[in-house]
């Protein structure tokens, strides 16, 4: 099984600054794309930000200029750095990656369970 752990939400007024974290750990073999998605209150989850195993990325055009995506392949890690937050960023935020746990088997996606990012006005 393959584990994704994040951390760094919480609090922030606007023109703020937050770092999320998500650690992947257990059976894996290799990972491929890992990203980022949120979700508001009554609204479906979206993209947020993603990179691929050879670091490249996308980004929802809203948050394009003041979210970065990186990752370090060696701690399995991804991390958003998001700067300028704005009220409509508030969100529970959610980690994905795309694992195989052996060599061959299919590749799966799997979820974190989120971290809530609050932006006041």
């Amino acid at each position: 099984q393959v584990q994704l752990v994040e951390s760094g939400g919480g609090l922030v007024q606007a023109g703020g600054s937050l770092r999320l974290s998500c650690a992947a750990s257990g059976s894996i073999f290799s990972i491929n794309a890992m990203g980022w998605y949120r979700q508001a209150p009554g609204e479906q989850r979206e993209l947020v930000a993603t990179i691929t195993s050879g670091s490249g990325t996308t980004y929802k055009d809203t948050v394009k200029g003041r979210f970065t995506v990186s990752r370090d392949n060696a701690k399995n890690t991804v991390y958003l750095q998001m700067n300028s937050l704005k009220p409509e960023d508030t969100a529970v935020y959610y980690c994905n990656a795309l694992c195989r746990t052996l060599p061959g088997s299919p590749w799966v996606r799997y979820w974190g369970q989120g971290t809530q990012v609050t932006v006041s006005s």
